[in-house]
C-alpha cells in the first residue's frame, strides 16, 4: 500500500537522519585510533564456556582492507581469580565459517561448536584471557568480507587493543589461534601483527586447518559444465567467498559470473548461517551456479591478493595443525602452503594428524596447541 504523502515525507526524513548519523559516526571514526571501544556490555550467556568469570561483548573500531574505518565486535572471556603481576596473557581467537549475515556472529548465536567451547575452557583454566572477534560485518552492520584476510587480521589485532582498553588486568603479551576461515585469518594476523600494532607484544600464532589456496580451488573447479565433485560444505563456502569478494571490492561484477539459479543461491547465502546453507545446497552443483569460469576476468585478479595466505612476514613462532582426512580444507592444499612458507625462509612447525578430519582435529591437536601457547606466552 502506498503511504500517504506525510508518511512518505517522514520516511524520507528518517532515512536522511540515519544516513547523516552514519556519516557522522564514520567521520568521527576516521580520527579514532583502531581499537577504540564504542560499547561494552555483559554477554547474555557464557556461551557454554566453563571457567569464565565474566564474558563481555565489546564493539570497537577497526579498518578494512581498503583502510576504511569499520565497526567490529568481540567477546572477551576472563578467567577466575586475580590477574598475575604484569597482567593476563591474551589468546585471540579467530572462528571458522559461520555465515555472512549479521545474525551469524558468535557474539549473537554462540560459539556454535563444542570443540570451540572446550578450547576456551582449557585456555581459561591456564589463566589466559580469551578475546574472540566476530570480524567486520558479523555482529555489526554492513557486509562481511568473508576470507578477506587483511580485514580479518585488522579486526583480530584491534580486538586485543579494545579488550585491553576495557580490562586493565590484561597484559600486552598475546598470541593468535584460529580454525578454518579463522586459521586463514590467524595466518594473516601472524604475518602482520608486529607491524600493525607495535605497542603490543605479539608472541606467535597457531592455525588449525587454515583455509589455504581457496582461490586456486575455486578457479580450477568453478566452471560451467563440470560434474558434481565437491562435498556439500564446499557449496556454501563458494557462495560465501563470492559474496566476500563483493563485500571487499564493491565494484566486482558478481552477477556476470552467475546464472539465474546461482543468483538465487547467493541471495540465500546472504541470509543463512552455515548449517542452514549447507542443508539448502546439499544437492547443488556449483557449476550450475556459474555462467562463466571463475578463472576468467577479474575474479582471480581481485581475489588472490585478498584471500591467499601470506608466505612472508612471520617474525614470531608459527604452528600449523592439519588433519589428513579433512574434506573441508584438503590436506594437500595446506601441505603446499607449508612448502611455500619454507621456500620463502619462514620457520613453521607443521603438525599432521593422520586420522583427523576438519572437526576432530580440534580435539586431537589441542594439547599440541596448548603446549605451543605455554611456550610462547610464558
Amino acid at each position: 500500500m502506498t503511504p500517504p504523502p506525510l508518511r512518505r515525507g517522514l520516511s524520507a526524513l528518517a532515512a536522511l537522519a540515519a544516513l547523516t548519523t552514519m556519516a557522522t559516526a564514520h567521520s568521527a571514526a576516521a580520527d579514532a585510533p583502531a581499537g577504540t571501544v564504542t560499547d561494552q556490555s555483559p554477554a547474555t550467556s557464557a556461551f557454554g564456556v566453563a571457567g569464565a568469570a565474566t564474558v563481555d561483548r565489546i564493539t570497537y573500531w577497526t579498518r578494512d582492507s581498503s583502510d576504511r574505518p569499520m565497526l567490529s565486535s568481540a567477546l572477551v572471556f576472563l578467567p577466575q581469580g586475580a590477574p598475575p603481576p604484569g597482567g593476563r596473557a591474551i589468546v585471540a581467537w579467530d572462528h571458522g565459517t559461520m555465515g555472512v549475515a549479521e545474525k551469524c556472529a558468535p557474539s549473537a548465536m554462540g560459539l556454535d561448536d563444542d570443540h570451540y567451547t572446550e578450547l576456551f575452557s582449557r585456555w581459561l583454566a591456564d589463566g589466559y584471557a580469551v578475546v574472540a572477534t566476530d570480524y567486520i560485518g558479523l555482529g555489526t552492520p554492513g557486509p562481511h568480507a568473508y576470507l578477506d584476510g587483511h580485514a580479518e587480521a585488522h579486526a583480530t589485532v584491534d580486538s586485543v587493543r579494545a579488550a585491553r582498553a576495557v580490562e586493565p588486568g590484561l597484559s600486552t603479551r598475546w598470541a593468535v589461534v584460529g580454525h578454518s576461515q579463522g586459521g586463514q585469518a590467524a595466518m594473516f594476523t601472524a604475518a602482520s601483527a608486529t607491524s600493525y600494532a607495535p605497542e603490543l607484544d605479539y608472541r606467535g600464532g597457531a592455525a588449525y586447518a587454515p583455509g589455504a589456496s581457496a582461490v586456486d580451488l575455486m578457479t580450477v573447479l568453478g566452471r560451467p559444465g563440470l560434474p558434481k565433485v565437491l562435498p556439500p560444505d564446499m557449496n556454501a563456502y563458494a557462495a560465501y567467498a563470492l559474496l566476500g569478494l563483493q563485500a571487499a571490492r564493491p565494484d566486482f561484477d558478481l552477477d556476470s559470473y552467475l546464472t539465474p539459479f546461482g543468483r538465487d543461491i547467493v541471495a540465500r547465502a546472504r541470509q543463512l548461517c552455515l548449517d542452514e546453507l549447507i542443508a539448502e545446497t546439499a544437492d547443488v552443483n556449483v557449476s550450475d551456479m556459474l555462467a562463466r569460469p571463475l578463472d576468467d576476468g577479474e575474479f582471480p585478479v581481485l581475489a588472490h591478493p585478498l584471500m591467499d595466505i601470506p608466505t612472508t612476514g612471520y617474525d614470531r613462532p608459527l604452528l600449523i595443525a592439519q588433519g589428513a582426512v579433512d574434506a573441508d580444507v584438503p590436506a594437500p592444499m595446506v601441505w603446499n602452503l607449508e612448502a611455500q612458507l619454507v621456500g620463502q625462509g619462514t620457520r613453521v612447525e607443521m603438525r599432521n594428524y593422520p586420522g583427523d578430519d576438519h572437526e576432530s582435529l580440534l580435539a586431537t591437536a589441542a594439547p599440541d596447541v596448548d603446549g605451543f601457547l605455554a611456550q610462547v606466552l610464558r
